[in-house]
């Protein structure tokens, strides 16, 4: 039998009071219980010190409950002390329960069979699941350093000399053959415990490059790159997730593809994946074309796409009407605008904010290119430049400034003197087209009773 002293709080009157109990442990069939002996009340330091000696003497204890009260103390050097070995336990240990909450944990147990490796390959699968939730980062920084700094050896039992780069990557192998099954996993989970609405799917890509050759792998091929590193291949990555941001299920794809080549083979994917449900797909205007549409209206499938900004302009009648905007929210209207030999109908949208800043855009590129343009004039007065050469230079400046370059109409030409001169003038219809297109925007669907309250 132990005897021990408990500390108890209670608030009363908005004050925090604490007493002490005497309690004993001992043990029944149901496991090892503690009852209180006795209620000591409040005690100063010197009390608590002298019932805790009293207390480990054992049987007749109460005659020597204070007969030694002193306290006891040790000087430290508080300069000359330091922390080490500080190990991350909350976020590991929170990950860990959402894993077990999730089930998954029991999906890696089931399928990544234990083998003859010296870790099982699912310990390794959760150490991967763990590090993406607390610290994403490569498996070389999670052999190296992360790892050992977690409290994850404590909960998982894996010793962190057991957790290397070679092992993690192996582990990831493992993992692929079992992505589809672990996808249907997670939907069916995330949807039942947080009540996902799976009525709504947004499709984008992304791009990843490689620092090296990748000649191993044939999806690495140079394109568009997202990251500004046309000189690496890459490879193309389309996710799908809800409206909530929660992802469904993601697809590789080679890095030369553009977005538009993707657009049937995703959605075919997501349908074998989770059947031909009465769902929207929401995709941007990089996704929009006349064969995608076509695929998309068949078997009913429902769709909001954005479409090419150039198919504004014969909506030009409809921004300039007042009537017919609804909001949706602060600083963001839509209208609906049928057309009947389509069977679709367009959202035209206006945003205050985005007019504001592609008014700031458009204003800057106009005085950049006018400034450039008097600098031209002005060389042309000095120097007798061919007329080639400032052609050059002028078609230069439009492509780095091209959205004012369409206010601009320049022309070149030779002077008596056989040099270039230089003189524009600007289109105000295409002013007045680019002050009422600002903040506009505009989606395409086969929703005829869409309402905006449903953007």
């Amino acid at each position: 039998m132990l005897v021990n002293i408990r500390k108890l709080t209670r608030t009363k009157d908005g004050k925090q009071h604490c007493y002490w109990a005497l309690v004993e442990s001992y043990r029944t069939e149901r496991g090892p219980r503690q009852r209180v002996v006795a209620w000591l009340g409040e005690m100063d330091e010197s009390g608590r010190l002298g019932v805790e000696n009293a207390a480990k003497g054992g049987v007749g204890f109460q005659s020597r409950l204070f007969d030694d009260t002193r306290p006891e103390w040790i000087e430290v050097n508080v300069s000359g002390v330091r922390v080490e070995r500080i190990r991350d336990f909350g976020g590991p240990w929170l990950g860990l329960e959402l894993m077990r909450r999730l089930e998954i944990d029991r999906f890696f147990r089931e399928h990544m069979q234990r083998g003859k490796e010296a870790i099982d390959w699912a310990e390794m699968a959760k150490v991967l699941v763990l590090c993406r939730f607390c610290h994403p980062s490569s498996e070389l920084h999670i052999a190296e350093h992360f790892y050992e700094k977690t409290a994850m050896s404590d909960l998982l039992g894996v010793p962190p000399e057991r957790v290397n780069d070679d092992r993690l990557y192996r582990a990831l192998d493992k993992l692929l053959l079992h992505k589809v099954d672990l996808e249907k996993h997670l939907k069916d989970k995330v949807g039942s415990l947080f009540k996902v609405d799976y009525d709504l799917y947004l499709y984008d890509v992304t791009s990843t490059y490689f620092e090296g050759q990748a000649k191993s792998n044939p999806s690495a091929k140079r394109g568009h790159s997202r990251d500004q590193r046309g000189d690496c291949k890459q490879v193309c990555i389309g996710l799908v997730v809800t409206r909530d941001g929660f992802p469904l299920g993601y697809e590789m794809f080679a890095g030369n593809r553009s977005d538009v080549t993707t657009v049937k083979e995703i959605i075919g994917a997501m349908e074998n994946r989770y059947g031909k449900a009465s769902r929207v797909w929401v995709m941007d205007r990089g996704m929009a074309s006349e064969a995608n549409f076509e695929f998309l209206n068949q078997e009913g499938r429902r769709y909001i796409l954005g479409a090419h900004r150039g198919q504004l302009k014969q909506f030009e009648s409809e921004l300039l009407k007042e009537e017919g905007w609804r909001l949706v929210h602060s600083g963001l209207e839509v209208k609906l605008v049928d057309v009947p030999e389509g069977g679709e109908v367009f959202i035209l949208c206006r945003s205050q904010d985005r007019a504001e800043k592609e008014k700031a855009m458009h204003d800057r590129f106009e005085q950049r290119i006018e400034d450039a343009l008097r600098q031209m004039a002005k060389g042309c007065e000095k120097r007798k430049y061919k007329v080639k050469v400032i052609e050059r230079r002028v078609g230069k400046l439009f492509g780095k400034n091209s959205r004012g370059a369409g206010l601009f109409d320049v022309q070149v030409s030779e002077d008596p003197s056989g040099g270039a001169q230089i003189a524009w003038t600007k289109k105000e219809k295409w002013r007045q087209w680019s002050q009422l297109s600002e903040g506009c925007y505009m989606l395409r669907s086969n929703i005829r009773d869409w309402s905006p309250e449903d953007l």
